[in-house]
């Protein structure tokens, strides 16, 4: 996979214990794809693309994925 020019260090996408900061939409796409096999509960990178896409109303989770 080719990632996009996302203006960010490409070593803070890659290490799952660490909350990369704020991203924008692309960079939350690309990392959503980096980490596809981790889950939101235990990869920090993972978890804040997640967010940014939610709150920029890319990504509608299911209600099961909401927190009680």
């Amino acid at each position: 996979m080719q990632l996009p020019n996302l203006n960010m260090h490409v070593t803070s996408f890659l290490t799952c214990g660490r909350d990369p900061g704020v991203m924008t939409d692309e960079q939350a796409h690309a990392a959503m794809q980096l980490h596809l096999d981790c889950t939101v509960d235990c990869c920090m990178v993972r978890r804040r693309a997640r967010t940014t896409l939610v709150e920029s109303g890319k990504c509608v989770l299911d209600e099961r994925a909401l927190p009680l």
